[in-house]
C-alpha cells in the first residue's frame, strides 16, 4: 500500500477581485465580485514507503498548495488525500506527528539558543522517549557534522549549518514522511553535499520517505530516484528519474578540438551546433546514433586534439518541457 495517495485532487481558491480607482475601490467595499483561481487541476500521485521523490515546477505551479494539503494545512476542494491511511486535514495531529517538514527560507530554530538546548525543546513537544531521543541526537550529529557548532546560540551559525540543524530538528521523532523545500538553497557546494549526502543515509538507513521541492537539478540528479513534474496545477510528468532520462534526454554533446581548421563532419545525424577556432560542439540523438559510433565518425577522417563527451543536461531537458508547455 502506498504511503501517499493524492486522488483526483483539486484545489480552488476564493479570490477577492479589487476594482480599479477610487470609485472602484468603494464599489468593490459595498459589493465584493470574487473570482476562482485553480491552484492545483485533478492530480494523482502514488508515493511507496522510501521513495525519494523530486517535486517540480515552475513558481505558481501548485508545489507548495500540494504540499500543504499533504501537511493537513489546507484542505482539497475535491479529491481524497491518505497520508499513511490518514486523511491529512481531518487528523491533523496525528500526521504532524508521523510527518517532518523543512522549510528552505523558514527556520525551526530559537535564535538565542544552542542546538543542544533546541533539541530538548522538540524531546518534549514531541514526546521522544530517552533512549530514542539520545540515539537519534548522536545519529545526526555525526552524520550532519553538527560537533563543532552543537552549543553554539544559532545566531552564530552559518546558513549552511542552520539547515542542517533545521533537518536534524525535523527528523527527531523519527517520522515517516520528511518534505524538503529548496534545502540547498543559498548554500555553498560543500555544504550542499552535505546535506544531499544526509539525505541519501537518512533515506538508506531508517526507509524515509523524501519528498523534495527544489529549483536545483543537481539535487534531483544526486538524490531522487523517482520525478514529479507539476504545471499550472497538472500533472505533466509522474515516473522514475531513469525512465524520464530515457525518454527526454536523447541529444548527447561532443566537444572536439581539431588539429585542422577544416576539420569536416560528413554524417547527417551528427549536427555542428557552435564553433570556436578549431574547437567544434557536436550534437547528436542516441536513439539514431550509438555514443561509440558517433566518438568514430568523428575521428575517422581528422586528426583530433582533444575530445570530451557530454549527457544532455536534466535542467536543460526539463527547461524545454515547461516552455513547450507554455505555449499549448
Amino acid at each position: 500500500m502506498p504511503i501517499i495517495e493524492i486522488n483526483n485532487v483539486t484545489k480552488n481558491f476564493k479570490i477577492n477581485k479589487i476594482q480599479k480607482g477610487f470609485s472602484g475601490a468603494i464599489k468593490s467595499l459595498l459589493s465584493r465580485e470574487y473570482e476562482i483561481k485553480r491552484a492545483v487541476d485533478n492530480i494523482s500521485i502514488s508515493i511507496e514507503k522510501g521513495e525519494l521523490v523530486g517535486f517540480i515546477g515552475p513558481n505558481g505551479a501548485g508545489k507548495s498548495t500540494t504540499i500543504k494539503m499533504l501537511c493537513g494545512i489546507l484542505v482539497p476542494s475535491s479529491g481524497q488525500i491518505l497520508v499513511d491511511g490518514r486523511d491529512p486535514s481531518v487528523e491533523r495531529a496525528r500526521n504532524a506527528l508521523n510527518i517532518g517538514v523543512v522549510f528552505g527560507q523558514r527556520s525551526q530554530l530559537y535564535w538565542d539558543l544552542p542546538m543542544d538546548e533546541t533539541f530538548d525543546l522538540y524531546k518534549k513537544m514531541y514526546r521522544i522517549e530517552d533512549k530514542r531521543f539520545k540515539r537519534n541526537v548522536e545519529f545526526y550529529v555525526d552524520l550532519l557534522d553538527m560537533h563543532e557548532f552543537f552549543r553554539r546560540p544559532v545566531k552564530q551559525l552559518s546558513l549552511g549549518q542552520k539547515m542542517r540543524a533545521n533537518i536534524a530538528v525535523a527528523l527527531l521523532h523519527d517520522p515517516e514522511i520528511i518534505y524538503l523545500d529548496e534545502p540547498t538553497i543559498g548554500l555553498d557546494i560543500v555544504a550542499k553535499d552535505k546535506i544531499r549526502h544526509f539525505i541519501r543515509e537518512i533515506n538508506k538507513e531508517k526507509k524515509t520517505t523524501v519528498i523534495l521541492t527544489t529549483h536545483d537539478m543537481d539535487d534531483i540528479e544526486n538524490i531522487c530516484n523517482k520525478l514529479v513534474m507539476i504545471d499550472k496545477g497538472k500533472i505533466i510528468y509522474d515516473g522514475m528519474l531513469s525512465e524520464f532520462k530515457r525518454t527526454y534526454c536523447h541529444d548527447n554533446v561532443i566537444i572536439v578540438d581539431f588539429q585542422d581548421l577544416n576539420s569536416v563532419i560528413e554524417d547527417s545525424r551528427l549536427k555542428v551546433v557552435k564553433v570556436e577556432g578549431n574547437r567544434k560542439t557536436i550534437i547528436y540523438d542516441k536513439q539514431d546514433i550509438s555514443s561509440g559510433e558517433a566518438i568514430s565518425l568523428v575521428t575517422r577522417n581528422n586528426i583530433v586534439k582533444d575530445l570530451m563527451l557530454k549527457e544532455p543536461e536534466i535542467e536543460d531537458v526539463i527547461k524545454k518541457i515547461y516552455e513547450k508547455n507554455m505555449s499549448l
